[in-house]
């Protein structure tokens, strides 16, 4: 609906699209990675694996999903000019965008309910079992590029999607059906570790990322090496793209403005720090995924020669 996308806009979402819920056309996709183990530690993806294959599970009556992108490229204004300099991906150099973009969220599912009286509606920002990037790819909103990452094709990939499920029955968009990577492969190539097994197959378990957030031990001498400068995520195979390299542009969303403590962080300090005073500087920052001892840990790994 033209009046939904409008009200979307207003509130600093960069584009929305509309989806019928229906059965993941990447279902069997998803079945054969984590049958490869390719998810590691991350056992919740194989508990909610039915819900993924089939959004409609997720909130029994739904019908449609109003999908969101957000843009949070940060531009040039890169924190890390020099080899062994700490980094932290992009999208958490801010305020925790769970917290931005679910308020976003709300007053959109609330302009929902009032468009279409008796509707009902449920909110997702990153954030339980449902199946964003392949939402926002039959929303029209862009086509899961060989990293895994949604590709717009007019912003990149340095977006947040949000996602809320509804009974309205609302006029879904056209899926984007074109895959525009083409040949290219510098998303793999360029990849630290490896960890890609092939085009759209990401072994998480060699993923700086997954290491440095979702990954829970402690590191082994080869994952140690693997993080590499990172403190927490990585962009490198983002950066690389030629989509976001041609039409990636800075963020001007005030709320979404990069905290030096967050994007520049003194792992010195950090590796030093009490529970105390981690929770109290980083409470509502996304470095709460990994929480206290996982980031004590990167900064440590960091720090090692």
């Amino acid at each position: 609906m033209i009046e939904i996308k409008r009200r979307a806009a207003t509130l600093g979402f960069a584009t929305t699209g509309i989806a019928r819920l229906d059965r993941n056309p990447h279902a069997g996709e998803l079945d054969r990675w984590l049958a490869d183990g390719h998810a590691g530690t991350m056992t919740y993806l194989h508990r909610q694996a039915e819900q993924r294959k089939d959004p409609r599970l997720v909130m029994p009556g739904a019908k449609t999903a109003v999908v969101t992108l957000t843009n949070y490229f940060h531009g040039d204004r890169s924190p890390n000019p020099e080899p062994r300099v700490p980094r932290v991906a992009q999208y958490a150099w801010s305020s925790d965008y769970h917290d931005v973009l679910g308020a976003r969220l709300e007053q959109l599912a609330t302009a929902v309910r009032e468009l279409v009286p008796g509707s009902t509606t449920r909110c997702y920002v990153d954030a339980g079992p449902v199946p964003e990037r392949e939402l926002a790819q039959l929303a029209g909103l862009g086509w899961i590029g060989k990293n895994m990452m949604l590709i717009h094709p007019d912003i990149g990939s340095f977006t947040f999607i949000g996602v809320i499920l509804t009974d309205a029955q609302l006029e879904p968009d056209l899926p984007f059906e074109a895959d525009r990577c083409g040949t290219c492969r510098r998303c793999l190539d360029a990849c630290p570790t490896q960890a890609f097994a092939g085009p759209r197959d990401l072994d998480a378990r060699a993923c700086i990322s997954y290491l440095t957030i979702e990954h829970r031990q402690d590191f082994t001498d080869l994952e140690r090496a693997q993080v590499g400068e990172w403190v927490f995520g990585c962009d490198v195979c983002q950066d690389v793209c030629p989509w976001n390299v041609s039409f990636a542009r800075e963020t001007l969303d005030p709320e979404l403005a990069p905290r030096p403590d967050v994007a520049r962080p003194d792992v010195q300090a950090l590796a030093q720090m009490d529970e105390t005073a981690f929770q109290r500087r980083f409470h509502d920052t996304p470095f709460t995924r990994p929480g206290y001892r996982g980031m004590r840990r990167n900064a440590n790994a960091v720090l090692e020669p």
